[in-house]
């Protein structure tokens, strides 16, 4: 069968809901699926340059093809009349549609045009349905949601959803929908970087905890609580070093206003900042971590937090990370509530228990290894697709 992905960027810029794609299009041709990821060159802010990619011409990777269309017009956001023509054209040849975010104009007129089409398509929200997301811009989303995205969801053949709290706390406009909970995966290393190349490399003490949190720096990932909650722990004697991985060109403000407040904190000394990690060194950087640790105040899925499991690092996270339940049923870390108090108390434990980080290490690889391989959720996806088509 042929499927398309549609999607605003695929920019590392958007972080790991855009990048996950990719891995899903991997698994999907390896189960025999033909995949055409169509996106834009958007890379960031309109100060930002475009990705240098080739615009209109099918790029093969990994068993499927991307083709990338010029943002144009409105850039800003991600909006592109090249990508919608073509598709006009060519949905016919499809049997499919997996349109990802909702509130890009580009989804938005996406699923517009494939309803035009009688193109079947699946819509994955990216949490933008959460009502702690609708509350950002709400006169302005209330407006889009109720005339573009109503028909949209009305219309879908179903709704992606990756945990069961996204479904569960989602708002659909008062729309029925069918309603699928397929969680995102992540590539399994089967070989892990040697210890302590990370360490090495940013000066970091063999002896003390490492406590990592690598996420976009954005104000719903709890930064607020987590840097009080570590000055806490300093004043009480505990000894470890932070690591700060992370960056968000969309909001440099934000991102400032997080690396002074380290900075001019006792919490300074004991902290490296890196900015933006991949590759060799974001894994290195896992697996020389004693500690994963994302506070967020809602985040519908969490793929930081699976792929730091899936080295074999325990987790901290907050119950508003929305694989929490999995993370605690299966014992691969520990889940806290959005407080300082609740996440001072909870580290303050897991500090003090260097055999417990060992074992949830192991739990959580584990975990990742059932649940959230993307071979097990390409068969899973296929199956759907195929009830859909």
């Amino acid at each position: 069968m042929k499927v398309l992905q549609i999607i605003p960027s695929i920019s590392l810029v958007y972080g790991g809901p855009s990048q996950m794609v990719l891995g899903l299009s991997k698994a999907l041709a390896k189960s025999g699926v033909e995949v055409t990821i169509v996106t834009t060159d958007s890379n960031g802010d309109v100060g930002q340059p475009p990705l240098n990619v080739p615009i209109g011409q099918p790029v093969k990777q990994d068993g499927y093809e991307i083709i990338y269309f010029r943002c144009s017009p409105f850039r800003r956001y991600k909006f592109s009349l090249a990508l919608l023509s073509w598709l006009a054209h060519q949905a016919k040849n499809y049997d499919l549609a997996h349109i990802h975010a909702l509130f890009s104009p580009v989804s938005t007129a996406a699923a517009m045009m494939a309803r035009a089409c009688q193109l079947p398509y699946i819509l994955r929200p990216l949490g933008t349905l959460d009502p702690a997301d609708l509350e950002k811009k709400k006169t302005l989303k209330k407006i889009y949601g109720l005339l573009l995205e109503k028909p949209n969801l009305a219309g879908a053949a179903a709704i992606h959803f990756t945990s069961e709290q996204e479904a569960k706390v989602s708002s659909r406009y008062g729309v029925k929908t069918h309603d699928l909970v397929i969680p995102l995966g992540v590539e399994l290393p089967q070989k892990l970087p040697e210890l302590g190349k990370s360490r090495l490399r940013w000066g970091i003490s063999q002896e003390q905890p490492l406590l990592l949190f690598m996420s976009r720096i954005d104000q719903k990932k709890g930064l607020d609580l987590l840097i009080p909650s570590l000055e806490i722990l300093l004043g009480e004697g505990f000894d470890f070093h932070f690591v700060l991985a992370g960056s968000n060109p969309q909001e440099p403000a934000y991102e400032q206003q997080i690396r002074e407040k380290i900075q001019s904190s006792k919490l300074g000394e004991r902290t490296t900042i890196t900015g933006f990690v991949q590759g060799e060194n974001k894994f290195e950087l896992l697996t020389d971590a004693d500690l994963f640790i994302l506070p967020s105040y809602y985040e519908n899925f969490g793929i930081a937090v699976a792929e730091a499991m899936a080295i074999g690092t325990p987790v901290v996270i907050s119950n508003q990370v929305y694989i929490w339940d999995e993370v605690e049923k299966a014992a691969a870390g520990w889940v806290t509530s959005c407080s300082v108090e609740g996440l001072t108390q909870t580290l303050r434990g897991v500090l003090q228990d260097e055999q417990g980080r060992k074992q949830r290490g192991i739990n959580a690889r584990k975990l990742v290894e059932e649940n959230y391989s993307w071979d097990a959720i390409a068969l899973s996806m296929v199956k759907i697709y195929q009830e859909l088509s």
